[in-house]
């Protein structure tokens, strides 16, 4: 017989990036009494990972449980960037109801739709939280209907429209259900949950069934699966059996050795958890997103959509620069392959494939984020190796057709730039779907553009729109190839030879375009340390030192006035290398390079490449 569970609730907290989820977790956190009144708490407690706290991003999504007047409400803090999506639509399994954070100045945004359109196509009911009322640009009743707008949009049905509105300023720790409310804390958010959100269900009597829905890894215990008790009970030395939905082969007979239910921040061992729980289990090594934990007597899997496919590429190789192995701790092809697929142990939306080559690695994810966050932990974690521009993964129809995957792209920018903005995506294939002026001078357009079309672009559109732009953007579907993109309309400035570089080499060399690199840098012969003014790719002499004659004293130097280098972050410079080139990446610098050092062999490359 089929049971409530009253005492728990579990929701996701989902939302648009920075619209202040992470921060609103905090606050439910510290209001329940999950911290002691004179414990320290740093903000965005959530955000574990050294990444997540400086981009101020959620990249993993996260368990936590607070209780409120007797009932266990388990949150799971959610990622709101698309290249992350695969996490949102996984954990979306194991709730009963969604919270939605929407910023009450900007109002809905790209990835509002995203999420919210998963939580409606698996019929969860919908609590708004309009946050940051305390701004003084907010304008929380306009945000009310841009916000049942996109409900009707997204084919709401009409219990999912009659949804129960909260006003946050979750930096404050306060809530209100009327706007002309004096808010005190966030008692009527916690409240609106108890009452909106149904209770899970289940049957305690029927056999075991958990469907595990996230996976996370930790060095001493390995993986642990996080699901939900659907049905049954679950017990620590219970024997079950691992099934799959998508693969009817698999079952695997297994013991739980330990279980822990989530406590504030904190795991908690658990002897037994029934229907509704929340649970992590540790001691399964072939445990995978998507399985069930069955009863042996009756196996039956739980059905789950499959993890969306990674749409672009890069290749890790092993660092083979003259300058390698002087930064980085693991600089082996097999320090390389044991990070790369140690990753696959979380990350599911991730693939990594051998080649014909032990130096490299082809990496497939969700988007140029996706891959960065991935480069950016690794370079920390002291490890030294190159990687190739990033390329497209293509699909072909049943009539051979190719088929490349397509983005929408929603751009907030001042009305000046919009002509640019125009003319530089329609170059790169975009198609204008739509264009509305938006508020404050700003006008809003909505573009359908291949995802090869947004590669590089980012740092252009920052500089066309003086940084005053927002470009956001969610896979759309795949679609007819585009035809050929010109990509980047500069050449690269070349190192001729391998030394220092001086500040008269530069000198010189900065009359050709935009310079890299200071004096002082180590550099080699094929390196690229600036960017040409013109197409083509030029050498220069930057360790080239002045000649001294009798008039003239080396002092002479100091007066040449260098102007400073363009500095590029590792997002820029993913952006920037093209198909030649490649970006090497140690735990102290980036460096651009030619894939061919030697300029011989690569004039010959070009001309052959070129000729055929």
């Amino acid at each position: 017989m089929r049971i409530k569970r009253e005492d728990i609730r579990n929701i996701a907290i989902i939302a648009h990036v920075d619209h202040g989820k992470t921060t609103l977790v905090d606050e439910l956190l510290k209001q329940s009494g999950v911290f002691r009144s004179n414990q320290t708490v740093q903000e965005r407690v959530m955000d574990s990972n050294d990444i997540e706290r400086e981009r101020g991003i959620t990249i993993l999504s996260k368990n936590t449980a607070v209780y409120y007047e007797g009932v266990k409400i388990n949150i799971i803090d959610t990622p709101g960037h698309a290249d992350f999506g695969g996490e949102v639509e996984r954990v979306l399994k194991m709730v009963n109801g969604v919270v939605l954070v929407v910023d009450a100045f900007e109002g809905p945004m790209p990835q509002t739709k995203f999420v919210l359109k998963k939580a409606l196509e698996l019929d969860l009911p919908v609590i708004v939280c309009i946050n940051k009322i305390d701004r003084p640009e907010a304008r929380p009743k306009e945000v009310i209907d841009e916000v049942l707008e996109l409900f009707i949009e997204l084919d709401a049905s009409e219990d999912q429209l009659d949804c129960p509105f909260v006003f946050a300023s979750a930096k404050s720790g306060v809530a209100i259900l009327e706007l002309n409310e004096s808010p005190e804390n966030m008692k009527p958010l916690f409240e609106t949950i108890i009452d909106y959100i149904p209770a899970p269900e289940g049957d305690p009597e029927e056999s075991t069934q958990v469907l595990i829905s996230t996976i996370d890894y930790n060095e001493y215990v390995g993986r642990i699966g996080v699901g939900k008790v659907d049905n049954g009970a679950i017990k620590v030395n219970q024997e079950v059996v691992l099934v799959n939905a998508h693969d009817p082969e698999k079952s695997q007979k297994v013991k739980i050795s330990k279980l822990y239910e989530f406590e504030g921040l904190k795991k908690v061992e658990v002897n037994e958890a029934s229907i509704g729980a929340i649970v992590a289990i540790s001691g399964i090594a072939d445990i995978h997103i998507g399985d069930t934990l069955c009863s042996p007597e009756n196996p039956r899997p739980i059905s789950f959509q499959k993890i969306s496919e990674p749409t672009i590429a890069m290749h890790f190789i092993v660092n083979d620069s003259p300058l390698a192995g002087q930064e980085g701790k693991y600089i082996t092809s097999r320090h390389l392959r044991d990070r790369l697929f140690r990753e696959l142990n979380t990350d599911v939306s991730l693939r990594v494939e051998e080649t014909d080559t032990t130096e490299s690695f082809k990496v497939s994810g969700r988007g140029e984020l996706h891959l960065s966050v991935l480069i950016e932990n690794m370079r920390r974690e002291g490890y030294e190796f190159a990687v190739s521009k990033a390329e497209v993964l293509y699909h072909h129809d049943e009539k051979g057709h190719q088929l490349e995957p397509m983005e929408r792209a929603i751009i907030d920018v001042p009305d000046e730039f919009t002509g640019t903005v125009i003319d530089k995506l329609s170059q790169r294939k975009g198609e204008l779907q739509g264009m509305s002026n938006g508020n404050g001078g700003y006008a809003r357009l909505e573009f359908i553009i291949p995802s090869r079309g947004l590669i590089g672009y980012r740092g252009e559109f920052l500089t066309d729109t003086k940084g005053n732009g927002i470009i956001n953007t969610l896979f759309e579907d795949y679609g007819p190839y585009k035809g050929d993109i010109q990509y980047r309309k500069q050449g690269s400035l070349i190192a001729y030879e391998s030394g220092e570089a001086i500040t008269y080499g530069l000198f010189n060399a900065q009359e050709r375009g935009t310079l890299f690199i200071q004096p002082g840098v180590k550099v080699y012969s094929g390196m690229v340390i600036g960017q040409n003014g013109k197409a083509e790719d030029i050498e220069v002499n930057v360790c080239k030192r002045k000649q001294l004659t009798n008039t003239r004293s080396s002092s002479a130097d100091e007066s040449l006035k260098l102007v400073t280098p363009k500095n590029l972050s590792l997002e820029q410079a993913l952006e920037f290398i093209d198909t030649d080139e490649l970006l090497e990446v140690t735990p102290q610098n980036l460096r651009i390079r030619k894939k061919i050092l030697d300029p011989t062999l690569r004039m010959r490359s070009k001309r052959n490449s070129q000729s055929k």
